[in-house]
């Protein structure tokens, strides 16, 4: 079966996740904005946790709109005590919290001899150690509750694959696919499932203006990657999905 068609038949449109509380970082626009909406459409509690507030609050007020229970909040991932006040906070409103989207990214492109130690500091903080740690306080309270939980680390094309000017990249998202794996094998016997989901280019703001060279035809839609993320959590206890590429049709992940 082809993986659209085991989406069909295994997630359809009505699938629910209602009552599960899902925080989903850099929730406000482009990806984390469409898994928002479809998770949140699936009866999802969703917490949109975004480096830009007022971003956050103007997107769960649209999803809010929609009889959406959404929560926004500031999160910088460079900042520990900003992630340890942002699980605190969702964990006192709801009691629970069932999956950890890490979706955040924060890109440089530049040659080697023109980063600065600081930029490198600064994107292996927020872009692995901030998963890092998100996961490390998020996957006590999964474990302790019912139900479990999930961790699903989002990961650009470039943890497949290599490139000139593209070198942070390349090593804190490959480096998110090694810690995507360790965690599987760890938190899995505590009922905490972990998957990887590698998403090849999409047709986002972001990226349009940022590489105006691109087809826009040739990248997808975010929503079709938010429905994954979606099959991932509707999965039953007895199956856990660790790593699934969703790609344009066309574009590969060979490195």
């Amino acid at each position: 079966m082809t993986l659209p068609a085991l989406l069909r038949a295994q997630a359809p449109e009505t699938a629910s996740l209602r009552g599960r509380v899902v925080l989903i970082t850099g929730g406000a626009q482009g990806l984390g904005a469409a898994i928002a909406q479809v998770l949140g459409e699936s009866g999802a509690r969703v917490v949109l946790a975004d480096p830009a507030l007022e971003r956050a609050e103007d997107w769960a007020a649209v999803l809010a709109e929609r009889d959406i229970d959404v929560m926004a909040l500031r999160l910088d991932l460079r900042d520990v005590q900003a992630c340890e006040r942002t699980v605190a906070a969702v964990h006192r409103r709801f009691g629970r919290l069932d999956a950890l989207v890490n979706n955040a990214a924060f890109e440089i492109a530049a040659p080697l001899a023109e980063l600065s130690v600081e930029q490198i500091h600064g994107a292996i903080t927020s872009q692995l150690a901030g998963p890092f740690v998100m996961a490390k306080l998020c996957a006590p309270l999964m474990a302790a509750q019912t139900g479990g939980g999930h961790i699903v680390n989002i990961a650009p094309h470039a943890s497949r694959s290599v490139g000139p000017h593209a070198s942070v990249c390349h090593a804190t998202k490959w480096g998110l696919l090694g810690l995507s794996q360790a965690l599987q094998a760890e938190l899995e016997p505590q009922g905490v499932k972990v998957c990887a989901i590698v998403a090849g280019g999409l047709r986002t703001p972001f990226m349009l203006e940022r590489f105006p060279e691109l087809d826009p035809d040739r990248l997808q839609d975010p929503l079709h990657v938010a429905r994954v993320v979606r099959f991932v959590l509707l999965q039953p206890g007895e199956t856990a999905i660790h790593e699934l590429s969703v790609l344009p049709a066309g574009e590969t992940c060979a490195a």
